[in-house]
Order: C-alpha cells, then structure tokens, then sequence
C-alpha cells in the first residue's frame, strides 16, 4: 500500500499535470473560437493547433478517467467528482456521473458481452466496434449540452466555422485516438491468448510515442487492469518495477 507521503506526491503531480493539459486546452479553445480569423495564409497553423488540441482533449478524458478510479486525488472522492466533471464536460459535454458506472463496468468484465466497451459480435472489426463505442457513449443530453454551448458562444461573437474547428472536430479526433489506441488495440481478439482474465495487452512504443497516443494506456493497458488506482503519468513504474510501484494483481 502507497505511504502518505507517496499519495500526496502522486495527488501533486497528478494536479500539475492536469493543469497544465486544462491551461493549454483553454488557450486554443479560447484563442481559436473567439479569436481566430480564418485566412489562407493561417490555414496550416489551425490545421497544426486542432490536431494539439485534439491531443490535449484525449488528455481531459485521460485525467477524468484517473477521477474515476479516484487516483487523481486518492482519499478525496469530492476532488476527483469535481475535476472529473469538469475535464470531461470540457472535452465534450460528457456526463461524468454517467460515465462513471459504465467504465467500472468495463474493469469488471473486460472483453465480454457485459463489457460497455466491447464488441463481442466483432472483436478483430474497428469500424464495426467504434460505431458501438460511439453510440454507447454520445446522448441526446450531450448533443443538447453542446447546442446550448454553441448558442452561447455564437451571441459572444464566435463564428460556427470556428467552434467547429476549434472544440467539435477536436473531440471526435480525441474520441477516435482513444478507441484506437486505449480500447481497441489493447482488447483486440488475437491469434495469441490474452495473458489472464483482464484480457488486455500492451505494446512496445517509446515512452514519448506512447504519451502521444493515448498518454500510456495503450502502451500500458494492461498494467492500468492490474493497477487501476495507479495514476496516468506512473504506469511505465509498473512495467519497469511492479513491487515498487505497487500492482494490484486482484480482479479489477
């Protein structure tokens, strides 16, 4: 079990961290929606920051999905509510309180028929398991939040060209580099077994490759199922040193 001391390192880390992917995430939504002005000239430069900022918004998630599991803040469920929330309602008006049972539900049995995240009818299929993720996790409330957003910001002066670029196109970026890269490829059926009743699987991407892709739960998956109170940022520690890092091999 992690020290006080280590807890509140980690808690410290996890903040800064968040901090820094909401702070850079605020600047181009901000900066793109309300003060970009669209010339051809510019064009490779909005092309450049939506693909940052599609990035930073599977960074949101990643943080929110670290509340979830209550590691962001450990020992302090109202932080993690709070800053979960927020990150995701960002990332894509997504619900955190609706998210939070079906993500459990998916550590609970993962890559079965009672997995949310996964497509039993189609385990080797993408295109067949994205449009199952997808429908399973956008709603009519969120398409309704969103509206109500863009309304909001269109009578502060925004332009749509610009919402759309700057926070829809973004969002279905992240959303599809988090189901490639965070549900897909770790829970995929291959010829090979999985290694136990998690039934994950990593991969061997360099430590920056693997924050690229999915801020190392695809490279890392299957530690994240072994340690799921292990924030983000410290899943290399499990592969590189599981006692030391403290992997919790017990089901979910």
């Amino acid at each position: 079990m992690a020290s006080a001391s280590t807890t509140s390192r980690d808690t410290r880390v996890s903040a800064l961290l968040a901090g820094v992917i909401g702070a850079a995430w605020l600047a181009i939504h901000v900066g793109g929606i309300f003060f970009w002005r669209w010339r051809a000239a510019t064009a490779p430069l909005a092309v450049l920051l939506i693909a940052v900022q599609a990035w930073l918004s599977t960074g949101l998630f990643i943080v929110a999905h670290d509340c979830m599991h209550g590691s962001f803040a450990p020992g302090h469920p109202r932080a993690n509510r709070v800053v979960g929330t927020l990150c995701l309602a960002a990332y894509a008006a997504l619900s955190f309180r609706a998210l939070h049972p079906k993500h459990h539900a998916h550590h609970a049995a993962p890559g079965t028929d009672a997995d949310p995240d996964f497509h039993a009818g189609a385990p080797r299929n993408p295109l067949r398991w994205f449009v199952r993720f997808f429908s399973g996790y956008y709603t009519h409330g969120q398409i309704v939040r969103i509206t109500f957003a863009a309304i909001a910001y269109m009578a502060l002066g925004a332009s749509l060209l610009s919402i759309v670029a700057f926070w829809a196109i973004p969002a279905l970026l992240a959303l599809a580099q988090l189901f490639f890269f965070g549900t897909f490829l770790p829970h995929r059926h291959e010829d090979a077994p999985f290694a136990d009743d998690h039934r994950a699987r990593g991969n061997a991407l360099s430590p920056l490759a693997s924050v690229a892709t999915c801020f190392h739960f695809g490279t890392y998956h299957h530690e994240h199922h072994l340690s799921p109170s292990t924030p983000w940022w410290r899943l290399p520690h499990l592969r590189s040193s599981p006692a030391r890092a403290g992997v919790r091999t017990a089901p979910r």
